[in-house]
């Protein structure tokens, strides 16, 4: 804000070393939402943004928009992504994703019907819940949590 040059403070954030001004950048995480999107019977929806390598596919994931609710934020993400329109079934939890200093609010959500890909994708592919398996990063680690608990459900019923 004054032109003097940013270091890094005490605290490790990056502020002004003028003793006049008293900006610090922060640097506080994007929000984020991401959908396991639960697809007709047995199946879920991963898909591969525009950009990324052939070999990753992960959840439907978007950034809220001002004065965006994250439900109504995951519904708009999979309208435009996949073309479906979901239901909630539950909030999952939220996930740090420290690579790119997001933070993302992870739905369960349960979709049918005929999937258009939207203009953000390159590619989707539905798998059998069976063969779905999550990564190393906040949404695939918000998959296997949910994968697992979903196996113990059926395993007690």
């Amino acid at each position: 804000m004054c032109t003097a040059a940013l270091a890094k403070n005490k605290e490790g954030y990056l502020g002004c070393t003028s003793e006049t001004c008293n900006f610090i950048h922060y640097e506080n995480p994007t929000p984020v939402v991401g959908a396991i999107v639960e697809y007709e019977e047995e199946a879920v929806v991963l898909v591969q943004n525009v950009g990324w390598p052939s070999h990753w596919y992960g959840l439907v994931t978007g950034f809220l928009e001002k004065h965006e609710h994250p439900d109504e934020a995951v519904l708009r993400e999979i309208l435009e992504e996949i073309g479906l329109k979901a239901e909630i079934v539950e909030f999952r939890g939220h996930y740090s994703f420290e690579q790119m200093n997001q933070i993302i609010m992870i739905y369960h959500v349960k979709a049918s019907g005929p999937i258009v890909k939207g203009d953000e994708l390159a590619d989707y592919k539905v798998i059998s819940i069976e063969k779905a398996k999550g990564w190393e990063a906040a949404t695939g680690i918000a998959l296997d949590k949910w994968l697992k608990e979903r196996k113990t459900r059926k395993t007690d019923s």
